[in-house]
């Protein structure tokens, strides 16, 4: 395929010291090898496992694919401006916003998107929220639904107050609603058709998102979303100004959930989601037309083009 990253040397950054380590190792080995496909490209993989990572000599680009904590944090982006460095996705700002889910709240109420009822639970100054179960309770800067929890009953909220508390002092408290759990990938000012994620059991925690892991769970996906046009604009325009309103530049991929009544709800923006050729954005962008070589190359170009 045609490109401009001839003569480039791009570091894959993979691993990091977070709770997401062992799935953003899979997610880079994808990146890498599609880089590696490439004409003219070098492409050297970085295991970074501390704050004090070395960078090969003469890096052109960092292609950021560290899930969670550190990497889509804003330290990691960070250290890369410090360097003078450009990297792929979302910079430190948006970084910063986009990763606490409490901050995302406030700016996605300022911009009127439509996100679940909240609030901010004290978990050592409040024995209970004030909000009516059932509910969902989750650390607010969390990646891949660690921690999150579906609270249906008063003995549910007590466990899940002791597990949020490894995280975090302040939970996020959401209203629960019920519908379909929808995704969407967002590339620049492009929308890429909907995935509809469809759990076999519960909803999209961490072991149905990643079975591989614990030898639990499993999902079903659905892409393009059988809904209708109507609904399918709705979505997708809860996904595209959610992106405008983090600022986020180049990529990201929206969670959105899709009520009785086909009203959307904006639950977070991932920057750096998950980069296995099955993953989700790479699902989306597939239904678009644009495979999964194709994509990491788009990431990188404009990424590139972006003046931090």
């Amino acid at each position: 395929m045609s490109h401009s990253l001839t003569g480039k040397t791009i570091a894959v950054l993979m691993g990091g010291p977070g709770s997401e380590r062992a799935i953003s190792l899979v997610s880079a080995k994808s990146v890498s090898q599609a880089l590696r496909s490439l004409d003219g490209v070098t492409v050297i993989d970085v295991d970074v496992k501390h704050s004090d990572f070395e960078l090969p000599p003469a890096t052109d680009l960092a292609y950021n694919v560290i899930h969670g904590t550190f990497g889509e944090d804003g330290d990691l982006q960070a250290i890369l401006e410090s360097k003078g460095l450009p990297y792929t996705g979302a910079g430190l700002e948006s970084s910063k916003l986009a990763f606490d889910k409490i901050l995302t709240k406030d700016r996605l109420i300022e911009a009127r998107v439509s996100t679940p009822a909240y609030e901010y639970w004290r978990l050592k100054e409040s024995a209970a929220p004030d909000m009516r179960i059932p509910m969902v309770v989750k650390p607010p800067r969390e990646g891949s639904s660690v921690g999150v929890h579906i609270v249906q009953s008063p003995d549910e909220l007590v466990a899940a107050r002791e597990d949020v508390a490894k995280y975090t002092d302040v939970a996020l408290v959401e209203a629960f609603v019920k519908g379909k759990e929808l995704t969407v990938g967002v590339l620049g000012d492009q929308v890429f058709p909907i995935v509809h994620i469809s759990p076999r059991s519960g909803f999209y925690d961490i072991n149905n998102k990643y079975p591989w892991l614990n030898n639990a769970g499993g999902t079903d996906y659905i892409c393009p979303a059988e809904l209708s046009a109507e609904v399918t604009e709705a979505v997708q325009k809860a996904a595209l100004d959610t992106h405008r309103a983090l600022g986020v530049e180049v990529y990201s991929r929206v969670d959105v959930l899709l009520d009785e009544g086909d009203q959307p709800w904006v639950l977070e923006l991932n920057t750096i989601p998950g980069m296995t050729e099955s993953s989700l954005l790479p699902k989306g962008a597939l239904a678009a037309g644009v495979d999964f070589t194709e994509l990491c190359v788009h990431i990188a170009e404009m990424s590139l083009a972006t003046q931090r």
